[in-house]
């Protein structure tokens, strides 16, 4: 594992950058203009001084202005999962859906008993373990060989693979991670804890106020009351997307919003107007909701919320994960819910002799596991074993804008085929108790006529402006 700090790395420049956090903790409680407070904070040690004290105090937005990014090279799925679910920082990630991973190296771990003591035969195990991780890069391989596309290839590959991340993150996000990757029951997975242990050693010299605000968090050891409540079975895999909840009657619930938002009405007088003017008018409906999804903030749509319960492979997680403005709740990587539970790419599927190997490949995968967690090894070192393909059940709160938004990106025929299928459900779900808010969801295409894929549209706008186009003639 590789971590470097990307940009300008002198000392001015470091020195700086806590000089504006410190003028930003000024200007809040002084008089004069902002000018007067950059320059009340000209002097370095004056300014790392008065930060640590405001930052000790709690008041942490003055290092939201430090914004650092860093390149993180040789690291598994399981760092970008995790760091991923930090939702105010940003990243890019190497694409398994473009690129071949078939020569890409992985990671070995040292093998602990549930006391975190290395096992004796460690080394034996680890070469064991990486014959089988060969094995199934090598059966990656062969399914590329075979025509099958690096997207629907993915599905074998362990989640141990080595990836490429540039993570781009504020003072406060950065301390909340460093702080969740050594204290939290996620230190236990060796690559997060040196991950964390990485990120604060160059943030100690980056942003070194860091120090003080990791002293003022607790440690975050999960409780054990709930793992005492662990069921004796299974988890079941879902279908279709569940809806779990939903914002009683959409349509008016946006509407009512949009007037008592634009005249500063209060909701028993917005919803006079409605009763009056809107709620029997189709077209005025259908007019209105256009308009407001036109707005570029889509405020109103910010008022309602769904939820959803679904299952999904790992290969897609992180398609969820990265849209920042949606709730995510994920089980934790350990311990490992259940090997046996994946999904076969239609691709696959449709060919006998590679389906066999597809299945051939998960059950020797849950074989080696089950052969390495008899031996007592700690649930932390064996989530390397999770193959791409492996499902999970998770929950997604959505609000209004943020349905809108996967609808728009998820939709489109260029989607992966999977969170396509899923989010395509979950608007036909919300289709059944919305007219108007779910007539204007969907891909740019299909609402508002434009494409924005250039030469690598698929041509499905075609299709559609030469049916708009007819419909005018007829």
């Amino acid at each position: 594992m590789k971590v470097k700090l990307l940009g300008l790395t002198s000392k001015k420049y470091f020195e700086k950058q806590v000089e504006i956090c410190a003028a930003a903790g000024k200007l809040s409680r002084m008089q004069g203009t902002v000018f007067d407070a950059v320059a009340s904070m000209n002097d370095y040690d004056k300014a790392l001084r008065f930060v640590n004290r405001v930052i000790g105090m709690g008041h942490t937005s003055t290092i939201d202005h430090d914004y650092m990014v860093f390149a993180l090279s040789g690291v598994s799925p399981i760092v970008e999962q995790t760091i991923i679910e930090e939702r105010f920082a940003s990243f890019t990630v190497k694409s398994r859906r473009e690129v071949d991973f078939s020569t890409v190296s992985f990671v070995i771990p040292t093998f602990h008993n549930e006391k975190g003591e290395v096992l004796k035969n460690n080394r034996s195990l680890q070469k064991k373990y990486a014959n089988h991780m060969q094995k199934l890069f090598a059966s990656y391989s062969t399914f590329v060989e075979n025509g099958i596309k690096k997207e629907d290839a993915r599905f074998i590959l362990p989640y141990s693979f080595h990836g490429e991340i540039i993570m781009g993150l504020d003072g406060t996000s950065l301390a909340r991670m460093i702080n969740s990757l050594t204290k939290s029951d996620l230190s236990k997975i060796d690559e997060l804890w040196l991950l964390g242990e990485k990120l604060r050693k160059i943030a100690e010299v980056r942003a070194p106020y860091i120090k003080t605000l990791l002293e003022n968090y607790e440690d975050e050891s999960a409780k054990k009351i709930i793992r005492s409540l662990e069921p004796k079975i299974s988890f079941a895999l879902l279908d279709e997307p569940l809806l779990l909840s939903a914002t009683p009657d959409i349509d008016k619930t946006i509407f009512v919003n949009a007037l008592m938002r634009e005249y500063s009405l209060t909701y028993p007088e917005a919803l006079k107007i409605y009763d009056k003017d809107i709620k029997n008018n189709a077209k005025l409906q259908q007019d209105l909701m256009h308009e407001i999804f036109s707005d570029p903030n889509h405020e109103d749509l910010k008022q309602i919320n769904m939820r959803f319960n679904f299952s999904v492979p790992y290969a897609i997680l992180t398609h969820y994960t990265r849209h920042r403005r949606l709730a995510l709740s994920i089980p934790r990587f350990a311990p490992i819910k259940d090997l046996t539970k994946y999904l076969i790419p239609p691709a696959i599927k449709s060919n006998y002799k590679l389906k066999e190997l597809f299945i051939n490949i998960y059950a020797e995968n849950n074989k080696v596991y089950n052969e390495f967690k008899s031996l007592g090894i700690r649930d932390e070192d064996l989530v390397y074993f999770i193959l791409s393909g492996n499902m999970i059940n998770v929950v997604v709160n959505f609000d209004g804008e943020a349905f809108r938004w996967i609808c728009r990106l998820r939709e489109c025929t260029k989607a992966q085929w999977c969170i396509r299928e899923n989010v395509t459900k979950m608007h036909q779900a919300i289709n059944k108790i919305s007219t108007y808010y779910a007539a204007n969801l969907g891909p740019d295409c299909v609402t508002k006529h434009i494409c924005g894929e250039g030469k690598e549209s698929c041509g499905r706008i075609n299709t559609i402006l030469e049916n708009l186009k007819e419909n005018i003639k007829n």
